[in-house]
């Protein structure tokens, strides 16, 4: 990754822009969804993408998942995590989490402060993975390697950049960059040429993607990229920094089929894990008690 331009590179072009409007989630929490069921034949391997904010009483009690892993990245705030094995963790601004959810687990998430703002992105496991043994993994704010030059700063959640990589293991090949760009500074990110890539803007009104001629994409949008392995990055503005995620990764390429907490690859795989959890069995058996 370079921060500046690349000639031998093919630039991606933003090919699908859209804003994640903000609605309501239960009691106190909104959700802004950035990916939803129609963008994830695009958007293979990431199944959805959601930027949440809540706070007491609002929480998700105990609930299960399978078939996925899920990124968990604190803007603000803090959440608690417990899980019926008996592991509990707090995340808190810049903190990230790293569940698999496998065969299955089962837990709960509440808001630990009065605010709290962050995003979770689920990422899909090939077939021959779906099953296995879930786990977490939670990675403080000074854990995350980070680089910093010609007013551009990278956090390195998963993958590479500006010759930092970050130390974890992804079932499914992916790239995790929280990116700031300062008032007039650019950035030329390396991807790989059959990865999916996209970026999801958390503040800024003047940044530009893909194109230097391209309009400029303001807060909350997901900008979805066109193939090339290069994705270029200008802040406009002469006041503001421009703060976004740039998230890449291998598409598995096989059926997906999501549906509330589970991502199977059928629909009979899908019934089959609501019954499993339904009988707390085959990885749910900790639900017994529950």
């Amino acid at each position: 990754m370079s921060t500046s331009f690349d000639s031998d590179r093919v630039t991606r072009k933003v090919i699908k822009n859209v804003l994640a409007k903000l609605q309501k989630e239960g009691e106190g929490a909104l959700i802004r969804n950035g990916i939803t069921e129609i963008d994830q034949a695009l958007l293979d391997p990431f199944v959805l993408l959601f930027e949440f904010s809540f706070s007491l009483p609002a929480g998700f009690p105990d609930h299960p998942h399978r078939g996925f892993e899920s990124v968990t990245y604190m803007l603000q705030g803090g959440i608690i995590h417990k899980y019926l094995n008996g592991h509990e963790s707090t995340i808190k601004a810049g903190d990230v989490q790293w569940m698999t959810a496998g065969r299955g687990i089962i837990h709960s998430e509440f808001p630990e402060e009065e605010v709290n703002n962050g995003l979770q992105l689920w990422v899909n496991l090939p077939s021959i993975h779906r099953m296995i043994e879930p786990k977490n993994l939670e990675l403080s704010s000074l854990e995350i390697p980070r680089a910093t030059k010609d007013g551009v700063e990278v956090k390195v959640i998963a993958g590479d950049s500006m010759g930092i990589k970050s130390p974890y293991y992804t079932t499914t090949p992916i790239m995790f960059l929280d990116f700031t760009l300062k008032p007039g500074s650019q950035t030329h990110q390396t991807v790989p040429e059959s990865w999916t890539a996209f970026a999801y803007v958390l503040e800024g009104d003047e940044g530009v993607f893909g194109s230097l001629n391209s309009l400029a994409i303001q807060a909350h949008h997901v900008v979805v990229f066109g193939p090339g392995d290069l994705v270029s990055v200008w802040n406009k503005s002469t006041s503001r920094a421009l703060k976004f995620l740039l998230i890449a990764g291998e598409p598995i390429g096989e059926p997906l089929v999501q549906c509330g907490p589970f991502v199977m690859s059928s629909q009979d795989e899908i019934d089959m894990a609501f019954e499993d959890y339904k009988n707390a069995k085959n990885g749910f058996e900790r639900g017994k008690s529950s």
